[in-house]
């Protein structure tokens, strides 16, 4: 069976770059105040048209970490506000988790370009594991990921760019590899951040706002927790607030970095307990969901592994991988990033190592990463 046979088997969705998918939002967003010209590496004005973004004085961009298109519409009675405006499904990047995706979203390039390539990767100038969320092993942010933020080329372009998001993420690597650019202002509860977009629509420009409750909720709870529920429903009330009371000639763009799924009772293998998974095998990076092995053999530890997880996963050796498409075009540079093997696991399957992971992180109920539907699909909505 072909690599591509296998992958339409397990019922994966391949990443559309370039079509209706994350990359394009704030591209999208720029091309609706005036900046197409501004985006690099993009036709912003398609994007505009992908994604149904109509021409405004100002655009809000909300995402709302964790909440994919199947979730919300498993959910939608509980989201009137949400249910209530138009949109498109778009998909994430590859692999279908934050840090990928919020450089996609914060660059419209994708991972196999800004090297950021999941929870962790192997940093090849070290041989060691970078942790690219807390950033602790990688270069300094503009040395590991050297593609242009587009809301810092929207800043020197001299549109006003107003970023929402903890305080604390106002100087972490993640947000200075990717979301650079014009005025951040930490605003802890949803409702200040709410609050402070109102203020920065008044005047013409765009503005991002970052929530993540809904996906630590789902990674604690599981997204068909009842805590999740409640999570989707304040989400939904403050933003229905900030649509009802935003200035004429504004739109708010509210959309999703990947899905979710939840994996209590699911297969989970543990590489540690598992030698045929172990052998031949340097370390592992990623997360349970969308594996890196890194090893000398890869052809035959990528035939071990697909033998031992039969229909939970999709193996690939490195090169098959990037033939997939699954990182978009792909540098030199990045290609010594990625895994020797890459695992995208199927149905709610996981694959762990408790040897180097933590029994909290193991024992996640809600998790992503993988090309299913429910982690894939992502909705883009659109308020006017």
């Amino acid at each position: 069976m072909t690599l591509a046979e296998r992958v339409d088997r397990a019922g994966f969705v391949l990443p559309d770059y370039g079509g209706r998918e994350l990359g394009g939002v704030i591209s999208a967003a720029l091309s609706a105040v005036g900046g197409a010209d501004i985006v690099p590496g993009r036709d912003a004005i398609a994007d505009q048209t992908h994604l149904n973004v109509p021409d405004a004085r100002h655009v809000c961009v909300a995402l709302l970490d964790g909440l994919g298109e199947l979730n919300l519409d498993a959910r939608r009675g509980h989201a009137p506000f949400l249910r209530s405006l138009g949109g498109v499904v778009a998909t994430a990047g590859y692999p279908s988790t934050t840090a990928a995706s919020l450089s996609l979203l914060g660059t419209g390039r994708t991972s196999g370009e800004t090297g950021m390539l999941g929870y962790t990767v192997r940093n090849p100038k070290t041989g060691e594991i970078a942790n690219l969320i807390n950033w602790e092993g990688a270069e300094p942010a503009e040395e590991w990921q050297t593609q242009p933020s587009l809301l810092e080329q929207a800043s020197l372009a001299g549109i006003t760019v107003t970023t929402l998001g903890r305080a604390r993420f106002a100087g972490s690597g993640l947000t200075h590899a990717v979301l650079r650019g014009g005025q951040f202002i930490g605003a802890e509860r949803l409702a200040d951040r709410v609050d402070v977009a109102l203020g920065s629509m008044k005047d013409s420009g765009i503005s991002y706002m970052y929530w993540g409750e809904i996906d630590g909720v789902g990674h604690a709870y599981g997204w068909q927790s009842e805590k999740w529920t409640a999570s989707l429903e304040d989400a939904d009330r403050e933003l229905a607030r900030l649509a009802s009371s935003m200035p004429k000639g504004t739109v708010l763009l509210v959309t999703a970095d990947h899905g979710m799924i939840d994996v209590t009772g699911a297969p989970r293998w543990d590489v540690a307990e598992v030698p045929a998974l172990d052998e031949g095998v340097d370390f592992l990076a990623g997360e349970p969901r969308a594996l890196y092995v890194y090893t000398d053999d890869a052809v035959a530890v990528a035939a071990r592994w697909q033998e031992v997880l039969g229909d939970s996963a999709v193996v690939a050796v490195q090169e098959d991988a990037i033939g997939l498409g699954l990182f978009g075009p792909v540098s030199p540079t990045i290609q010594e990033r990625i895994g020797d093997v890459v695992v995208a696991m199927a149905g709610r399957a996981t694959v762990v190592d408790s040897r180097v992971q933590s029994e909290a992180s193991m024992g996640l109920i809600g998790v992503h990463g993988s090309l299913t539907p429910n982690e894939m699909l992502i909705p883009v909505l659109t308020a006017m």
